[in-house]
């Protein structure tokens, strides 16, 4: 019996070498496996769970930007609106000095310039470099950008590496057993790159206003982080803004896809269309403008009314051009019309003849004479004050603005029935039109009152002021039969107060015939006179308050409220200049004259009527 003998195993060739490769392989999963262990058992925030943060890690937040709505006038003209541009982003770690030339002839920019630019962020680290901005979508850069991001060019770097080692080196420095490196040479190694890598075009948005100044104090503008910072912008941010559309995208692990979850819907800003005519806007600061800079004013501002309360025009001067962030002056941003409490002079004093006639204490006839020769409170009866005579006529008493006999009437009146017929003309109550600058005025109450306060209130100063809209406002009576609606500024916004009656409209129809005799070539407002048209209006002026002390070297106000025609008005506005220095005789251009409401800002009406009326055809021309 012989004995099966089994074949002897020797080692093969390469045997060590093999082993040497498992053994690194092994070696390498071990400490690859021991680095994340250590890494999630030394997670940052202690807080949350390795799941919260391997969810957290796998979600991305995407953010839409809400479109800011346009503001309109009453025809669907834009007022102000939000233009889609471009603008650039460099990364300057990943610009390289090859890209540049053809870079900086995109951008249509100095080449040495940009590198210059871009080495001082590289220098710093910086991976951000804002280049170009407000590129509209037709801009040549930006189509020059578009065909520069696709191009691809060779670049060429030296890099240092090492010769290669043998494996079996190679394990044993991976096991640590030995450090053995290959010798370091410096070789040039050029691969094409992609040149948009650097480049992002981002998307952008710039509030553009096209009737620029004449629309500013009133629209405001928008501040750097496009929120409103004034006016109508600032008012109705809510409306405007919309809301941004914000989205989560998180990696689900049974679908293998991102499944995204909307955490706020976007939604687009409304638009607001205001009850604003740009036509009668745009004649009204052309005006006011005008004014300011011949009479060397401090500031001007008028306010134009429809019948039925909605606001044609509320304008200011000085004023800034918001589309030049380069300027801001916060004062060339005030809207004077509603922010503004002042006293409003003599413009009150059809008012006073309103009431006395409303409840007979009065006639208003060409027959009855009022009694001006005779001193009342500080009012003297002098010689100057006497040069129409000893009694004149309620209509004299208007055309001339006569203190002293509006006086007269006014001490046939009861301070209860002046003071609840001022508040029923919505004097010291709000307008709800712009609320946040509004400032409502004053009006005491009559308990308050001496008699000094009654009669001053009967010309408009003592126990009251107000803001130039409410002053047009009130002049409203005389187009709705002795009533005055609410003002309105939006359109399509719901407005819960009612029209309040007043005074009768016999009583008012009858004084706004002596009005006309105002802007006539006999009263105190003939430079408020339109050529061909009915007119009626009254003149205003008024020491200005310094330190809590009336201004007695020449610091006035100066008014002018009017209205045309003058049986059923269609227009009726409010005018104000601030400290006019310089005033002209009107029969001598050249000579200067004291500032009164007569020669200052009956002009400014005269000259936004003249306009507006020549292009207005349902008005007919007066045969007069």
């Amino acid at each position: 019996m012989t004995l099966k003998t089994f074949p002897k195993f020797t080692k093969v060739q390469g045997f060590w070498r093999r082993q040497g490769f498992v053994k690194f392989v092994f070696v390498s999963l071990f400490g690859l496996f021991s680095y994340h262990a250590i890494s999630v058992s030394t997670i940052d925030n202690q807080e949350l769970s390795i799941q919260e943060r391997a969810a957290k890690q796998a979600s991305n937040i995407q953010t839409k930007v809400a479109r800011r709505g346009d503001i309109l006038d009453r025809h669907g003209n834009i007022l102000a609106s939000s233009r889609l541009l471009k603008r650039v982003i460099l990364d300057p770690m990943l610009i390289h000095a090859a890209f540049i030339p053809d870079l900086a002839k995109a951008l249509d920019m100095n080449e040495e310039r940009l590198s210059t630019l871009i080495a001082k962020k590289r220098k710093r680290k910086s991976r951000y470099l804002p280049i170009k901005k407000n590129l509209t979508l037709t801009s040549p850069i930006l189509i020059n950008l578009i065909a520069f991001k696709k191009q691809r060019i060779k670049v060429c770097n030296n890099e240092t590496i090492n010769t290669k080692i043998s494996l079996i080196n190679k394990v044993l420095n991976a096991v640590r057993w030995q450090n053995v490196k290959g010798e370091e040479i410096v070789v040039e190694k050029c691969r094409k790159r992609r040149v948009g890598q650097g480049v992002v075009l981002q998307q952008d948005t710039q509030r553009y206003y096209p009737k620029s100044a004449s629309m500013a104090p009133l629209l405001g503008r928008v501040n750097a982080e496009n929120k409103g910072g004034s006016g109508i912008e600032s008012e109705f941010e809510n409306i405007l803004a919309g809301t941004n559309g914000k989205t989560t995208l998180n990696f689900k692990t049974d679908h293998a896809y991102f499944n995204p979850t909307i955490e706020s819907e976007l939604t687009h800003g409304q638009n607001i269309e205001l009850t604003i005519d740009t036509d009668i806007q745009f004649h009204a600061y052309a005006a006011i403008k005008k004014s300011v800079l011949k009479h060397e004013a401090d500031s001007g501002s008028a306010i134009i009314l429809s019948p039925n309360g909605e606001v044609l025009a509320m304008v200011n001067y000085p004023a800034d051009d918001p589309n030049d962030k380069s300027l801001y002056n916060p004062s060339h941003y005030r809207n004077r019309v509603l922010s503004d409490k002042v006293e409003p002079g003599s413009t009150m004093k059809p008012f006073t003849m309103l009431l006395a006639l409303d409840q007979g204490k009065i006639t208003a006839e060409e027959d009855e004479l009022i009694d001006v020769s005779k001193s009342i409170g500080h009012l003297k009866s002098n010689k100057k004050v006497r040069k129409y005579g000893d009694a004149i006529t309620v209509k004299k008493i208007l055309q001339k603005s006569h203190n002293l006999g509006t006086v007269n009437v006014s001490e046939r009146l009861s301070k209860e029935d002046m003071y609840s017929t001022w508040s029923k003309l919505g004097f010291s109550h709000p307008l709800g039109l712009i609320p946040s600058i509004e400032n409502s005025g004053s009006l005491r109450h009559f308990y308050s009152w001496g008699l000094a306060d009654k009669r001053t209130l009967s010309f408009g100063h003592g126990p009251m002021e107000t803001n130039l809209a409410q002053l047009a406002r009130a002049y409203l009576v005389f187009a709705n039969d002795g009533a005055i609606p609410p003002l309105k500024l939006v359109k399509n916004m719901p407005t819960y107060e009612q029209n309040t009656q007043v005074f009768s409209k016999k009583t008012t129809n009858k004084i706004a015939t002596l009005l006309d005799s105002v802007a006539s070539w006999d009263g105190s407002g003939y430079r408020a006179r339109v050529k061909g048209y009915d007119v009626a209006g009254k003149t205003g002026t008024a020491e200005m308050v310094v330190n809590g002390r009336y201004h007695k070297d020449g610091a006035k106000r100066t008014f002018f409220t009017g209205f045309v025609p003058v049986i059923k008005p269609k227009y009726i506005m409010a005018v104000r200049l601030d400290y006019p220095k310089k005033c002209y005789n009107y029969y001598h251009p050249e000579k200067l004259n004291s500032c009164e409401g007569s020669n200052s800002a009956a002009i400014v009406f005269s000259d936004t009527m003249e306009r507006i009326l020549t292009n207005d055809d349902s008005i007919q021309v007066s045969l007069r």
